[in-house]
């Protein structure tokens, strides 16, 4: 899991060969102006998920984590306080994979929370298990899905 500020991205390009992609259009694309839903950039390579909800508290929050892609997690609105643990040490699943979603719910507590404000990212891997979208208020987010 890493946590930085949008104009610290490009630290992090040699982490993927989809990061360069990724960044630029974080930069050079009205973020703000995006509607809600699903925008393909590189098919189903790389896409990018707007997503509008009222926060959730901690207690409703369940770790997920995804197999087939990293998330890349800007917050654009709001303060969205995420919380992490290694998928490793995930052992209470509440359900079995799901392929189609590309998804997996826990029962277990996280082992730390990331207070996210505006215009910072979460880059969560495939062995990163996370609880988003917990805050008091209106979230406004991009999750950037990459393929492995």
């Amino acid at each position: 899991m890493i946590l930085s500020t949008r104009s610290q991205a490009d630290r992090y390009v040699s982490l993927h060969p989809l990061f360069h992609k990724t960044f630029e259009y974080m930069r050079c694309t009205d973020l703000p102006a995006l509607k809600a839903g699903v925008h393909d950039i590189v098919g189903r390579d790389l896409f990018v998920i707007v997503e509008e909800a009222t926060g959730r508290t901690r207690a409703e929050a369940k770790l997920e984590s995804h197999r087939r892609y990293i998330d890349i997690q800007l917050v654009l609105q709001g303060v969205d306080e995420m919380g992490w643990k290694p998928l490793a040490d995930c052992h209470q699943p509440i359900d079995e994979y799901n392929e189609a979603r590309d998804i997996r719910f826990f029962d277990d507590l996280p082992a730390s929370w990331i207070a996210v404000p505006p215009d910072h990212f979460c880059i969560f891997f495939p062995d990163d298990a996370h609880a988003p979208l917990v805050g008091s208020g209106a979230i406004r987010k991009v999750i950037f899905k990459i393929a492995v």
